[in-house]
Order: structure tokens, then C-alpha cells, then sequence
């Protein structure tokens, strides 16, 4: 539960320390410049988005609300996926193009595990449309129907003349 609590926690703040990691791994890793066109234009707005759309999925759903920690599918795809993310601003050669396609994938399985979660919590906490019944369709021969009800006012002053 602390992992799980841990990871909860650690979601909003990635959306900006990850991005910031790829900043400062082109710069520690000592990358040209147009690889910090790519990480300006490309990789930061799409990871500050990606983080901040999947956190809201995961928030949003009543078990992550409730508990305050997420489920393991969800340490286990925010790991995967952060720890790519990691790799690739370490920018290794012969091994980035693999990483980024990894992370990518990553993300989107991450945002379909988000979804297929939050779908499988809404489909059994009674969210589709119920039948209603209308007073006009209740026989008279209900037992609820058989007595008035009383109407009581309770007054919590008196008004003062």
C-alpha cells in the first residue's frame, strides 16, 4: 500500500520533473542542438500533456479517490513508462530510437489501461440510465398507497411581532 500511495503522489509532480529531466539530460549528456529543438518543441509538451491527461484518468477514478493510492497495473505501467522516459533523455546511442519508440508505446498502453480501468469502476458502480417508475403506473393496491402521509412543519423561531 505504501508503493501504491507512494505512486499516487508522485503523478503530478512527474508532469513537471520529467520534462525537466529531458532538459537536463541533453545538457548533461551534451546532445547538438537540434536535439534541443526535438526536446523543446516535441518532447516536453507531449510529456508534460501525456502526464498531466493520464493523472487526471487515474485520479479520477472512485477507487484511486477513495484509497489515495493506485492500483498495481497502474505502478506498474506509470514505471515502465517513466523509466523509458528517463532513458531517453540520456540520449545512448544506437539504443535512443528503440527507447523512444518503447515510451511511446508505453504511453498509449498506459492511456488504454487508464481508460479500460475507469470504464470497468463506472459500469459497476450503477452509472448506466435506470428505469423509473411514474406515480400513474403504481397499482392502488399497494400498501404504500393505502395511507396519507402526515406533513409536519417544525419552526425553528418563532416569527416576533
Amino acid at each position: 500500500m505504501l508503493l501504491r500511495r507512494a505512486f499516487f503522489h508522485w503523478l503530478l509532480p512527474s508532469a513537471f520533473l520529467l520534462p525537466l529531466w529531458m532538459v537536463v539530460g541533453w545538457a548533461i549528456f551534451g546532445q547538438s542542438g537540434w536535439a534541443l529543438l526535438w526536446v523543446l518543441l516535441i518532447a516536453v509538451p507531449s510529456l508534460f500533456i501525456g502526464q498531466l491527461v493520464l493523472t487526471l484518468l487515474t485520479r479520477s477514478r472512485p477507487s484511486v479517490r477513495a484509497e489515495r493510492a493506485v492500483s498495481w497495473w497502474d505502478v506498474l505501467g506509470f514505471a515502465v513508462w517513466h523509466g523509458l522516459t528517463i532513458a531517453v533523455a540520456c540520449f545512448i546511442d544506437g539504443a535512443f530510437p528503440w527507447l523512444l519508440t518503447g515510451a511511446i508505446v508505453a504511453a498509449l498502453g498506459l492511456f488504454w489501461l487508464q481508460l479500460w480501468q475507469l470504464w470497468n469502476e463506472a459500469r459497476g458502480s450503477g452509472a448506466r440510465i435506470r428505469e423509473t417508475i411514474t406515480w400513474s403506473s403504481m397499482s392502488r393496491s399497494d400498501p404504500a398507497s393505502s395511507y396519507e402521509s402526515e406533513v409536519f412543519i417544525v419552526e425553528e423561531r418563532r416569527p416576533q411581532d
